[in-house]
């Protein structure tokens, strides 16, 4: 895995280069900034083409000790420099499984799948696991993704893996098997209203006591409907509930 190359496959591959239309990739950089401040999420844009990241927003928890500049300078480097060895190889089949799911789907419509996973980066010399989603941002005319835009966030997760993809606006995604190398149609969970107030409550830091106090409700009702949420996100406690919710846009 000594070549960048490797992420760059046939799948994708961008020949009709004289329609590309770089005048519109500062527009794309500032909207990208812009998220980044409002958000405090980090986020970097790919362009296939070049085969190099556009803009690395200054967040630290993708990039740990490194400036942007830095990240910018190394590229795909950075996943070859601070992805631990072992999980190389699951990058790029993840990649390719992406990418030819992408070219299963119609061209008209794209633009509205992501696809979200999680592994390891190295931020300050210790693996710290992250969750990666990407979509396209803008593509050739002859519809393969040119650039597309990644965000990071923190996974509510144990083990990297949980690849999966989704369309925005509905409730079904697929989710690859590595064992068989399928991907399998699911359903998101769906989340009671108790179930709702409870998590968005918990994003306020209120404690179960302070819950079951606001939604007039006794507090084993409240653990009971906690204990529903951890086997429906399938999360450890409510920390991970939260980031698991967030991630997978239930609240």
């Amino acid at each position: 895995m000594e070549s960048v190359d490797k992420f760059f496959i046939p799948e994708n591959r961008i020949e009709h280069t004289e329609e590309l239309d770089y005048s519109r990739v500062d527009d794309f950089i500032r909207t990208a900034e812009a998220f980044s401040r409002a958000t405090y999420q980090s986020v970097y844009i790919i362009d296939y083409f070049k085969k190099n990241f556009l803009y690395v927003s200054p967040n630290a928890l993708l990039i740990g000790d490194l400036t942007p500049d830095e990240v910018y300078e190394l590229n795909y480097r950075f996943y070859l420099n601070y992805v631990p060895k072992d999980e190389l190889s699951l990058l790029l089949e993840i990649n390719k499984a992406g990418f030819s799911f992408f070219e299963s789907t119609p061209p008209e419509n794209r633009k509205d799948w992501y696809i979200q996973y999680d592994f390891h980066v190295l931020n300050n010399n210790h693996p710290v696991l992250i969750h990666h989603k990407l979509t396209p941002l803008a593509l050739t005319p002859d519809n393969r993704i040119w650039l597309a835009i990644c965000v990071i966030s923190i996974s509510s997760h144990t083990a990297p893996g949980q690849i999966e993809v989704h369309r925005m606006g509905s409730s079904e995604f697929y989710k690859y098997n590595l064992k068989t190398k399928r991907w399998d149609k699911q359903s998101e969970p769906t989340l009671t209203e108790s179930e709702k107030s409870v998590i968005t409550l918990s994003t306020q830091g209120f404690t179960m006591t302070e819950i079951a106090e606001k939604m007039c409700l006794s507090p084993d009702t409240i653990k009971k409907y906690r204990k529903q949420l951890f086997e429906k996100l399938g999360v450890r406690n409510i920390s991970e509930a939260i980031v698991a919710a967030t991630n997978d846009k239930l609240i």
